[in-house]
């Protein structure tokens, strides 16, 4: 047992609980970079405060920006356009949106960017974003055979199309569309095309959204082609909306202990890929309404019943896999969860991380290259004897995975519940207050 593993607590009875959920890091990390970019001051309400975003706070600081984190808003200034000082180090830690977004964001500078991050992020894909931007004339060194550390220099010009090999995040993508409409380029427009398949399309629709809400027009040219207007980014007052994909555990709470979760201010219209939640445990046989607060928002109210297996494609919400996964192994019959290849170049490689756990607990398991098969009828509840340690891999996702298996599995244990600071740092405090009954699980 690692020392300090985590206990995961049972729920000893249905939950029943009110769950506020904090900010979308997509969208707070969207929104510090635009901000950053804008022509004049922007204030951010309800940001995410955790690992990823403090990430990308330092990073935007390295390269000029002004950001002053207040309890309730977030004031930003935009980088100077001619840097103040020389070259900079910034740590990417494992934030893919740092590792990908401020590169693209440095290259429409003229300085040495050196980038360092957790040496897990060596296995993480960010390549294809550098050969786009090498494209533009932006300079790479590395200073070994890993992805980092790497020094770059901008700036970069856009003689033409950028072209892009999407299939490995969709992230490339947003990092580009980010900074799009101040690159130097040769026309008012600058093209983008696409090769292999685009994953998350959601994220891009968020990022396409964040930039129209500036003044930035972004039009699809075609399935694997698209352009943006070059122009200034206009500043914003933005409300963050709550971090959808981090409800999920908190919603599949209700569902494998038979209980019942609401969770308030769900947006009634939006681009995460969070809300694909409704219809995902709609179709696992789940009770899913929601409960309108106004004309923006309503109270999302999931409640348990026999769980059914799931099949379907979730390339596009595939964040959501682990936790989906974790259901699904207490589910009545099998899943198959497919079209999630590029988890393979997540956090960690969380098509095999999945199954290791599961196959550990004594869950059947196929894993495929882009797959995975679940299939929990072989009684393996009632065989699995003792306690047994449940690895996290350094991946939030992974570690709330286990927390919900521990809901209804005896003697649990997590061996880093503190990689949840990525995203959700007081993650144990609001699990807790759910099993209480969440009357104060707030943010």
């Amino acid at each position: 047992m690692t020392p300090k593993a985590w206990p995961a607590p049972r729920a000893l009875k249905p939950v029943d609980a009110d769950v506020t959920i904090p900010g979308s890091k997509s969208l707070t990390n969207r929104e510090l970079v635009l901000s950053a970019l804008a022509s004049g001051p922007s204030t951010l309400s309800g940001a995410l405060r955790a690992r990823d975003t403090d990430l990308m706070v330092a990073a935007l600081r390295k390269l000029g920006a002004e950001i002053d984190m207040g309890a309730d808003n977030w004031q930003v200034s935009k980088i100077p356009c001619v840097p103040h000082s020389g070259p900079v180090t910034i740590d990417c830690g494992l934030a893919g949106t740092v590792m990908r977004f401020i590169p693209a964001v440095a290259s429409l500078y003229e300085r040495d960017v050196r980038f360092i991050a957790d040496e897990q992020a060596n296995e993480r894909p960010v390549k294809p974003l550098y050969q786009a931007l090498r494209s533009m004339g932006v300079d790479f060194d590395y200073e070994g055979e890993a992805q980092y550390p790497v020094t770059m220099r901008g700036p970069a010009k856009a003689d033409g199309p950028v072209r892009l090999d999407s299939s490995g995040s969709s992230q490339f993508l947003s990092a580009l569309l980010l900074v799009a409409p101040l690159l130097e380029a040769d026309a008012d427009w600058l093209e983008i095309e696409l090769t292999g398949a685009l994953p998350s399309k959601p994220h891009i629709e968020m990022t396409i959204d964040s930039l129209r809400r500036r003044g930035i027009r972004v039009e699809w040219t075609s399935d694997t082609s698209l352009r943006v207007k070059r122009g200034d980014i206009q500043p914003r007052d933005v409300v963050i909306e709550p971090d959808l994909s981090n409800a999920g555990p908190f919603l599949a709470a209700a569902v494998v202990t038979a209980g019942h979760v609401r969770v308030p201010y769900w947006p009634l219209t939006t681009t995460q890929a969070g809300d694909a939640w409704q219809s995902i445990l709609r179709q696992m046989g789940q009770e899913v309404d929601i409960f309108p607060l106004g004309t923006q928002y309503g109270t999302l109210c999931v409640r348990g019943h026999e769980i059914k297996g799931f099949e379907g494609d979730m390339s596009q919400v595939g964040e959501l896999v682990p936790t989906l996964a974790a259901v699904c192994a207490l589910a009545s019959t099998p899943s198959r969860i497919t079209n999630i290849g590029h988890l393979r170049g997540h956090e960690t490689d969380r098509l095999a991380a999945i199954a290791t756990e599961l196959r550990k607990l004594g869950v059947d398991v196929d894993e495929g290259e882009d797959y995975l098969a679940i299939d929990p009828t072989n009684g393996w509840r009632e065989k699995l004897q003792g306690p047994v340690e449940l690895h996290s891999y350094s991946d939030h996702r992974m570690a709330t995975f286990a927390a919900i298996i521990g809901l209804v599995v005896p003697e649990v244990y997590v061996d880093d519940i503190e990689t949840v600071s990525k995203t959700m740092p007081d993650f144990v405090d609001r699990w807790n207050k759910m099993l209480n009954g969440g009357a104060n699980a707030q943010a």
